[in-house]
């Protein structure tokens, strides 16, 4: 060992400790994901608002007071409705207005996937990611995250998450389109996919309850990993990489 290393100072904790800063969220990500939000904010609070004038879900193709129920719903209050009175006309304004931007913003994020192979390089789970499907479980359950390299990429429950939830909007989209008579005598296929008008209304519910659940885990999920980095990585697109653990 040479003098100059033997009395070389070693580094200091805070420029050992400052993070990497990567590019981690493509423009079209960050502008979908807040088109997404607000557009499914916005469909279940109208959605809830037409659920209002007859919360009750049946199977088939019929369902009215004289029927049996699947099940019979509570009328949701209106402060988590849109608007915040019971208007069924004005709610359908809201919920297929956005209903469109969503469909139209989930193209143009599927299109730029295909193209920009988003989806195959960095949704698409490998065998690797397989294999630790335990590993991960065990991780989220002890509410540890990655850091370091791992951080860099989506984890194997964050690609089975993130694929689940564009699943569910395809599905979403497609009952409620068979919830059109219009859509109906164009494509009456749609009645036969479902089993029915009112088996597509049930599904739609269980599809917007399911992307629902998704939020609230993904909001979980965002406020344990550390929310200023977090959100600013989806404003920006610079994510500060959680360094390495010590070994010990």
């Amino acid at each position: 060992m040479t003098a100059d290393a033997a009395t070389a100072a070693p580094a200091s904790p805070r420029a050992r400790a400052k993070p990497e800063l990567i590019y981690r969220h493509a423009l079209v990500v960050r502008l979908t994901h807040w088109i997404n939000a607000a557009s499914i904010f916005a469909l279940v609070g109208s959605g809830l608002n037409i659920l209002n004038a007859h919360p009750a879900l049946y199977w088939g193709l019929q369902g009215n007071d004289y029927a049996d129920p699947l099940a019979r719903l509570p009328a949701w209050p209106a402060w988590i409705t849109i608007p915040s009175y019971r208007d069924l006309a004005s709610a359908r304004h809201w919920h297929f207005m956005f209903a469109w931007i969503l469909v139209a913003s989930g193209l143009v994020y599927l299109a730029w996937s295909l193209v920009s192979r988003h989806g195959w390089r960095d949704l698409r789970p490998t065998l690797a990611d397989l294999r630790a499907i335990p590993r991960s479980i065990l991780d989220h359950a002890r509410l540890r995250h990655p850091h370091g390299e791992g951080a860099k990429r989506y984890n194997v429950l964050q690609k089975f998450a993130y694929l689940g939830v564009i699943a569910l909007i395809a599905g979403m989209a497609a009952t409620g389109l068979t919830l059109s008579p219009g859509v109906d005598a164009a494509a009456p296929w749609l009645l036969d996919l479902f089993g029915g008008r009112q088996s597509a209304r049930t599904l739609h519910f269980v599809f917007a309850s399911l992307i629902v659940l998704f939020v609230v885990v993904h909001l979980v999920e965002v406020v344990l990993a550390g929310p200023l980095n977090e959100v600013r990585s989806m404003i920006t697109g610079r994510y500060a990489v959680p360094p390495e653990r010590d070994a010990g």
